[in-house]
């Protein structure tokens, strides 16, 4: 079967991928993790006529015909709101309190001079009426949508959550993801190691790129090229996992044993290579029980870039979030790529005022991996040509 297109390819991804269940948590621990609820105004927001400045509030009416007030009192931000008794006076104000009945102005304290219980406003000072005041329910009305579901809860979100009274929140229950590389040659980072044998890395940066994207729930598994042994971890490692991501074992060789053995477990295969380089065997599938299954290829440079350019954004759809925004880029050097494959080009970034661009950084080969130190991520360039000439604009992906 000749491998589909990368449109194809996303178009099946986000057909087979289920979203998460929900599941409540305290509102501290719901930071990163994504809404599942609408979120309501439980007041008007401000909840009263917020005053802006330090400084005094008195009754704009009484601003045209003198400069000098009395100090009547003084509110400080959380004190019940004073009453304003007569217009020749002014109460000092704080930043955040609520504005005093009978007051409909605030001038702040730059522009006045403070002297035996009297305010003296600068002659060149022209007082505004409803100056310096956060008016009541100006944000949001009492009930009006905050929040709406798919969206991740950052500082922003946090702050609204609070304001609304939510000590408990929707979200979507954590993602956990398996990361399970294969190979008789992978030996650990600090293993003894032969000349025949490879340190394992690919999980790590595999992790890394997931952790980067927010997703915090991640183990890390290795195994050699049995196949007994690695379906015993397999279906171990589907039964407790969302998500389970295999690098390596899942070409055509002697030793590529994976897509047989997920066959055999009952993960229904959706597709098996794609027209991309670097990552062209690239495997999905899913089971009955929605669980999804990526089988990246296991050269380094084509594992990682799968990882980003496909598992992550299904990462986030099974979360609910919407995709990332997209980011263009212009090539700084023209390239030339004769295979009528799409090509993710590994790229350095400069901005400038006119936006990105992007220094290509051509590995030489898929496990050459030494290659991307200092990258940012690939380019993605279309197959329908092979000559990319310098500003050529093209989408980004960010390792």
């Amino acid at each position: 079967m000749s491998p589909i297109q990368v449109t194809q390819a996303d178009a099946i991804i986000a057909e087979h991928i289920a979203p998460r269940e929900s599941d409540s948590v305290a509102l501290d621990d719901a930071v990163g993790m994504v809404l599942r609820q609408q979120v309501f105004a439980e007041r008007d927001q401000p909840p009263f006529h917020r005053v802006t400045m330090d400084g005094i509030a008195l009754a704009f009416d009484g601003t045209r015909t003198q400069e000098e007030f009395m100090v009547q009192s003084v509110q400080h931000a959380g004190d019940p709101k004073h009453t304003l008794k007569d217009p020749q006076h002014c109460i000092e104000i704080m930043t955040g309190a609520q504005l005093p009945d009978g007051c409909d102005c605030v001038i702040p304290i730059e522009v006045y001079q403070k002297k035996e219980g009297k305010i003296r406003l600068n002659s060149d000072y022209e007082p505004r009426l409803m100056g310096n005041i956060h008016p009541k329910g100006s944000d949001r009305k009492k009930d009006e949508a905050l929040l709406q579901p798919g969206i991740q809860i950052n500082a922003p979100e946090m702050a609204i959550l609070a304001s609304a009274g939510l000590p408990q929140v929707n979200v979507s229950k954590d993602l956990s993801i398996a990361i399970l590389s294969t190979g008789t040659e992978l030996v650990e980072v600090d293993a003894p190691i032969e000349n025949y044998q490879i340190r394992r890395s690919n999980d790590r940066a595999l992790a890394t790129s997931l952790q980067k994207a927010g997703f915090r729930r991640i183990t890390r598994h290795h195994l050699l090229d049995d196949p007994v042994q690695l379906e015993e971890k397999i279906s171990s490692l589907l039964d407790s996992n969302d998500f389970l991501i295999v690098s390596g074992g899942v070409s055509k060789g002697v030793k590529d044993f994976v897509p047989g053995i997920l066959a055999n477990l009952g993960v229904v295969k959706h597709f098996h290579r794609v027209a991309q380089r670097p990552g062209k065997p690239l495997w999905f599938g899913t089971t009955t029980n929605n669980k999804t299954v990526f089988g990246l290829p296991g050269n380094p440079v084509s594992s990682l870039v799968c990882l980003v350019r496909y598992v992550i954004p299904a990462c986030r759809r099974s979360l609910g979030l919407g995709a990332a925004p997209e980011t263009w880029v212009t090539l700084m050097d023209s390239v030339q790529f004769e295979p009528s494959l799409a090509w993710f080009l590994p790229v350095t970034l400069t901005g400038d005022e006119q936006g990105f661009r992007a220094k290509p950084r051509i590995t030489n080969t898929s496990g050459d991996f030494v290659s991307l130190a200092g990258t940012h991520g690939f380019v993605e360039l279309e197959a329908t040509t092979n000559h990319f000439p310098a500003g050529h604009r093209a989408r980004f992906f960010g390792w």
